[in-house]
């Protein structure tokens, strides 16, 4: 198996809400769940032929060599990868085809392992049947006796199926038994597990019909190949790799797209059906039961569509906390492009080699993990699906000390997916490009009861901040920025974003704009924005767009700044840098104030613009030393303005490519770090920048979401004078 197919398996397992774990056998060492660079390793000896066939009689071979100082590597047969997956707890194990009783095995006694293997290792086992050069009808004849359950998925399809053939849909061969779909292959599984039974079983999933070859077609270059295996000598293990060599020859390559396709199609559904029989262990069955499909996760605080009206009480107490962060919660699969030859982003159209991650994020969790890391008491609210990956996703956020009361999960019914992010960096670390399924916090607003599950934990939770990250809808967005005003905790808005930035200006039919033409400062909604320059230009124009700033409010505050609405280019330049300006960065910013009247413009390499609204009569207007950071002095005595604070903070250190780790939770770290320090009382916010950037730099330094090191901090936090 190729890095990019090995890769491209484990994406497909995680898609379909389960955890891969590839095995086979490194260094003489057998493992179970191999690292990025174990795959990239075990592949290469494959390629180079340097890599043995390890099957259940190898196992202690392979092992015992490694034990006496000479590595070996291996890939597993069906027969190994039972011996090695049931020994870590694993049920179900997808893969290509299976090995079976070979044609002429009355003289040859040619018979794969993997049959007896089936017969005594508790593992079901989802193939495309067996290979289809094997003789079929033997193989089933031998299953049986070893007291294997074979049943094939209907696909579709009504009344009896044929076991397939591998390559073909059809076989000619019915199936001992017909299986509907993975909740009903969980369930066999699983009342199996609970029965003094330690065969294992096999679920055959016949090859995509758009890729499936016909079955007189590829059973004519079958038994050329098997004829010409036989008249050139090749028996025992060479006898397979042989054939379907010949077979790709006959076919004209098509059974390596067949072969392919099914591989993908096979662990696909073997991942859905490991979740499904996750929800049946998870679940209390009682004995007047039948085994369901699909069982919702039982919490006492959570609401079906069918029970939100008499919502039960909460059974986690809802305790009080200074800052209250809504946003997504995801399993984020971070991919390090790993450069090849003089290129250092990864090519288009096709596979790249690369180390892949997989930890806890999303905007909102990083946020709140941030602010909980230095010490703060942080509320975090958030939605998952009733899947395997809502579930590990509540364990970690426990792990991480954030309670998960203000998680609501959506029951099964819903059909909702906890969120997921892809991000695919290059060879320096920066994003190349990034897939985020965030469609859980899309779904309509009815879909969440907030006034009956949300609204309540802002009540008793009294946030002096509340951060709210723009993976919401525009009316998801709406609510949580009014339900924040209504309990006057100040508002902090993460844009996530170009694209998601524009909700914060967005009106529905049901409900107006978190910020609309009468959000103008000192009626503002939203204390404190966070966007990257790209972001900021989405805002910008989303702004302008609808017409905020032909608003009455937003021409009061601009003339009463004394400046053009653009500035002076000569006095933004000398304060921030002839680039940002001819980018129009500090302009944006400024025109911004009126209703967002502190703005943290995340510049990367090129650290932080902070632009901001002072109130009249605050002391930096007068003190000399913040004289090179006060762009304007208000002319009007009209009690809301003051004048305008612009600073351009550089980075707090400037990293080498290879020792940036991740880039991706540094802006969600940053701003982390500034609301703590606010809801803190420590000190303004150009204040605690510096302090951000340091912790953002400890994130860039780590892999995965933020950094595990940030605590570290909170000394420092605590130095810093109120």
């Amino acid at each position: 198996m190729s890095v990019a197919l090995a890769s491209l398996l484990e994406t497909v397992v995680r898609a379909n809400g389960a955890v891969p774990a590839t095995i086979g056998v490194v260094r003489g060492v057998a493992r179970v769940g191999l690292a990025a660079d174990e795959l990239i390793e075990l592949a290469s000896r494959a390629e180079k032929k340097d890599a043995l066939k390890v099957s259940r009689r190898d196992l202690g071979y392979i092992c015992g060599l490694g034990v006496a100082g000479k590595p070996l590597y291996g890939g597993t047969t069906v027969s190994g990868t039972m011996v090695l997956a049931h020994l870590a707890g694993i049920k179900v194990f997808g893969t290509g085809g299976l090995g079976g009783v070979h044609r002429g095995a009355e003289s040859s006694m040619d018979i794969s392992a993997d049959l007896t293997e089936l017969g005594r290792t508790p593992v079901a086992v989802i193939s495309s049947g067996c290979k289809s050069f094997l003789d079929i009808p033997r193989t089933l004849e031998y299953l049986e006796t070893e007291g294997v359950c074979v049943g094939t998925f209907a696909d579709g399809r009504q009344g009896p199926v044929d076991i397939p053939a591998f390559f073909s849909r059809d076989s000619g061969i019915k199936s001992p038994k017909v299986i509907e779909n993975e909740a009903e292959a969980a369930g066999i599984i699983y009342a199996q597990s609970r029965l003094p039974i330690s065969s294992g079983m096999l679920f055959a999933n016949p090859v995509p019909v758009e890729h499936s070859i016909p079955q007189g077609e590829i059973d004519a270059a079958i038994n050329e190949a098997v004829h010409l295996a036989e008249v050139e000598g090749h028996h025992g293990s060479d006898n397979t790799p042989y054939i379907l060599a010949k077979i790709k020859e006959l076919s004209g390559g098509r059974s390596v797209a067949a072969n392919r396709a099914l591989v993908e199609a096979n662990v696909k559904r073997a991942a859905r059906v490991a979740v499904e029989l996750s929800k049946l262990e998870q679940s209390t069955i009682s004995s007047e039961q039948h085994m369901p499909a699909t069982l919702p996760i039982s919490r006492a605080d959570q609401a079906t569509s069918e029970t939100k009206s008499k919502l039960p009480p909460r059974t986690e107490p809802v305790e009080r906390a200074d800052i209250l962060v809504a946003g997504s919660l995801a399993i984020d699969l971070a991919c390090d492009y790993v450069p090849a030859a003089g290129q250092t982003i990864p090519a288009l159209r096709t596979s790249n080699p690369a180390v892949i991650e997989q930890s806890l994020g999303g905007v909102g969790h990083n946020v709140a993990f941030a602010s909980k890391s230095l010490g703060c008491s942080v509320m975090f609210c958030s939605v998952v699906g009733d899947d395997l990956s809502g579930r590990a996703a509540l364990a970690s956020l426990q792990q991480e000390g954030l309670s998960t009361s203000g998680v609501k999960v959506l029951p099964a019914t819903s059909r909702a997916r906890t969120a997921q992010y892809v991000a695919v960096n290059d060879a320096t670390r920066d994003l190349h490009v990034a897939m985020a399924d965030m469609g859980i916090l899309q779904l309509p607003a009815e879909t969440f009861d907030f006034d009956g599950f949300w609204e309540p934990v802002v009540s008793h939770t009294k946030p002096k901040w509340v951060v709210v990250d723009a993976n919401w809808s525009p009316e998801l967005l709406s609510k949580w920025v009014a339900v924040a005003n209504k309990h006057s905790a100040r508002v902090a808005f993460e844009p996530v974003s170009a694209a998601k930035s524009q909700f914060l200006f967005k009106k529905t039919p049901e409900m107006e704009a978190a910020v609309g033409e009468s959000a103008c400062v000192p009626n503002n909604t939203v204390s404190l924005a966070a966007p990257n320059e790209f972001e900021l230009a989405a805002m910008y124009t989303a702004a302008r767009e609808n017409g905020l700033f032909d608003s009455t409010g937003w021409w009061r505050v601009i003339d009463s700044l004394g400046m053009s609405s653009s500035g002076s280019r000569e006095r933004l330049v000398a304060m921030t840098s002839a680039a940002l300006v001819d980018a129009g960065i500090p302009q944006q910013s400024i025109q911004l104030l009126p209703f967002l009247p502190c703005i943290i413009t995340k510049l990367g390499a090129r650290g932080a613009l902070l632009t901001q609204l002072l109130k009249p009569g605050d002391a930096r207007l007068t003190d000399p030393e913040y004289s090179p950071y006060i762009l304007s002095r208000a002319t009007s005595t009209d009690g809301v303005t003051g004048g305008v604070y612009m600073r351009l903070f550089p980075p707090a250190a400037k990293l080498a490519d290879e020792a940036i780790i991740s880039a991706n939770g540094a802006g969600d770290t940053l701003l982390g770090a500034v609301i703590s320090g606010l809801a803190a009382g420590h000190g303004r916010i150009e204040d605690l920048l510096s302090f951000a950037q340091e912790a953002s730099l400890l994130t860039l330094k780590s892999a995965g979401g933020v950094s595990k090191e940030l605590a570290q901090l909170q000394p420092r936090l605590k130095d810093i004078a109120p």
